[in-house]
């Protein structure tokens, strides 16, 4: 899988921006706060709906603006895919593949698939679990759309249950409140239903995953490390529903939902210490980027093809050995890279297939060094 040619208009600091990727490596670069980030955001953007930042639309629109607009053109094992996505700020985005609208933003997840590395996914290991279950919903969302589905009903419960355990903490009327509690027992009922699929799939998943990443931390850490990761789910699909029945008037206390994988966690293992709180910075690096190479992996094995690999000036923030242990297997993947500068590549020899300076919103394809 390739990404073509991308073309934005009023997104971020550009006003327009027309440019096209090589199959290889394609360098993107120039001071910060230029752009850079902004032009790979676009492209998570197209594949996945959503911000790799986080960001609603409206704030992803250029300042005075009141819509933005990304087209993207993809190239999946000969097909052509044309994805455009329209941006508004106070209406939900509009998206079109091959000039087809889409009704639902989820129907787009999976035509193309990215991996995004940032410096903040360095701290993946040692920041707090919502970090490592997004890492999670993500890869499970490009590869498994009954698990998306799940998800976003789950995901819409819990909500619709949060609602409703305030409303009965405020309710003075008896009527109401037994009304309300029939309500939730519809509520409860459903969440364990789907949160059951979800621990079942993420179950799934973990093992998957320590069948790839154990080899690829064995080789980055010179053999002198094995990596286990452990699925540490908030409640087992067995004890479920005794689970929330405990945690009932706890819930009513605190109106939450307290009990459910959207409280799972992974841990992380390495030769059976749990670097997440006892992992030196460096088993903390090599861990995650263990964990951006097995999502590349995974997807390949499930796609059958590669995914587009996102840089984001990661490479400052590694060392020489992890710089090189990345850049050599990355060889046959479509990489867009951004840095400040390009001595590096160049003193690593690296084979740079297209170069664009980034600076104030433009960019300008530079042919020779």
């Amino acid at each position: 899988m390739i990404i073509q040619s991308l073309k934005l208009e009023s997104f971020r600091n550009y006003e327009s921006c027309d440019i096209e990727f090589s199959p290889g490596i394609n360098i993107l670069y120039g001071d910060n706060a230029q752009g850079k980030t902004n032009i790979l955001e676009a492209i998570y953007l197209s594949a996945t709906t959503k911000s790799h930042r986080g960001s609603k639309d409206k704030d992803v629109i250029l300042f005075s603006k009141e819509e933005s607009h990304i087209r993207s053109v993809w190239n999946k094992e000969g097909m052509p895919y044309q994805i455009d996505m329209h941006l508004r700020k106070n209406k939900s985005k509009g998206i079109a593949v091959n000039s087809r609208v889409i009704k639902k933003s989820s129907q787009l997840l999976g035509i193309c698939n990215v991996v995004f590395f940032s410096p903040e996914d360095l701290s993946i290991i040692k920041n707090g679990p919502v970090e490592r279950r997004r890492f999670i919903d993500m890869e499970l969302c490009q590869i498994d759309p009954s698990y998306l589905h799940n998800l976003s009903q789950y995901n819409k419960i819990v909500n619709q249950r949060n609602s409703l355990l305030k409303n009965m903490a405020f309710s003075s009327d008896p009527s109401m409140k037994e009304e309300m509690k029939n309500v939730l027992d519809v509520w409860n009922h459903q969440l364990i239903t789907y949160g059951s699929k979800i621990i079942e799939r993420r179950i799934k998943f973990n093992h998957n995953l320590n069948s790839i990443i154990k080899q690829i931390h064995f080789d980055l850490s010179g053999g002198k490390e094995e990596i286990e990761v452990v699925y540490e789910p908030n409640t087992t699909v067995d004890d479920y529903e005794n689970n929330m029945m405990l945690s009932h008037e706890r819930d009513l206390k605190y109106k939450t939902t307290g009990v459910g994988p959207h409280k799972d966690d992974l841990i992380f293992q390495v030769n059976g210490i749990d670097i997440r709180k006892y992992g030196s910075q460096g088993q903390q690096r090599t861990a995650a980027l263990s964990l951006k190479l097995s999502e590349i992996e995974m997807i390949r094995q499930v796609k059958n093809h590669y995914p587009v690999l996102l840089l984001d000036d990661v490479l400052s923030e590694l060392d020489t050995g992890r710089q090189n242990d990345l850049l050599s297997r990355i060889g046959n993947i479509q990489t867009i890279i951004t840095c400040t500068g390009l001595d590096e590549f160049v003193r690593q020899r690296v084979k740079m297939d297209r170069i664009y300076r980034v600076s104030k919103g433009k960019t300008e394809q530079i042919n020779n060094l």
